[in-house]
């Protein structure tokens, strides 16, 4: 079975404050893209685990893909060493896109069809909630406004239907740490859905992701990434999740845009 896992983007992302388990509470409204991965699973005698395209640094065993399976299996699920599993990696990481998130979650979407798990999106979204805060969002995969700890999600009227995109990565990689060394939690005066029912052109200055003032200070690159966006005709551009890709939201894609030293992709908004 082959599928493609895509990344997402934030529209508005609110640090509202600190939990008493560690983690913050956001809002935000995720929207999904796609820029896509490739992942293959099969059923097999014997575990395997293998990716090609872009390297995937650290120990495997930490993959979201590995620990989604692992998941499946230690609930009784699944038999052990059942699967051959390959990704093809193309969504940049540490990108702030949630393109492992998106990994992870497909795995589990993929592992449901392939051994007739008949596990609900509830069952899913509950396991994906343990490999991460932003996994819960791929198993729906559409626009939701998001809540709490990043899993929580509400059904939004929302669509950029008739709109491109340009997502740009300029290959910095922003750690968690770094982000929230820069936010001081707070309450917006304007609630994100109300910003989303405005016409485009008025979010700018409204519609703001938290983590990227201070962000943007201290990488005048990932700054220059989106004035360019601007300058190319961009109706709206922002930093998405702890950086450090920035998006533009167009009428038209911009003809010559082709920003040194960055990854870029560009499509269609789907939803």
């Amino acid at each position: 079975m082959l599928t493609f896992p895509n990344a997402k983007i934030n529209l508005g992302l609110n640090v509202i404050g600190k939990r008493p388990d560690g983690y913050h509470n956001i809002e935000s409204v995720f929207y999904p893209v796609e820029w896509a991965d490739a992942l293959e699973i099969i059923k097999a005698d014997e575990f395997s685990f293998g990716s090609t395209g872009l390297e995937i640094p650290g120990n495997a065993s930490n993959n979201l893909i590995i620990k989604a399976f692992q998941i499946l299996v230690s609930e009784g699920l699944l038999p052990d060493n059942s699967v051959k599993i390959h990704l093809h990696k193309v969504i940049p990481m540490g990108a702030g896109i949630g393109g492992g998130s998106a990994d992870g979650a497909f795995a589990l979407k993929m592992l449901n069809e392939i051994f007739d798990l008949n596990l609900s999106d509830l069952q899913l979204e509950h396991f994906a909630s343990q490999l991460g805060s932003d996994c819960p969002f791929f198993i729906q995969n559409r626009p939701k406004f998001c809540f709490g700890r990043g899993t929580d999600f509400e059904e939004i009227d929302f669509s950029l239907k008739g709109y491109s995109l340009v997502l740009v990565n300029p290959q910095i990689h922003i750690s968690t740490a770094e982000a929230y060394s820069g936010v001081i939690p707070h309450s917006s005066e304007i609630s994100i859905k109300e910003i989303l029912k405005m016409p485009i052109l008025k979010w700018k200055g409204l519609l703001v992701n938290d983590f990227e003032e201070k962000v943007l200070l201290n990488h005048p690159k990932i700054s220059s990434v989106k004035q360019e966006l601007y300058n190319v005709g961009a109706i709206y551009a922002s930093m998405t999740g702890s950086g450090s890709t920035v998006y533009g939201i167009f009428e038209n894609l911009p003809e010559k845009y082709n920003p040194e030293n960055c990854v870029i992709w560009s499509g269609k908004a789907k939803f």
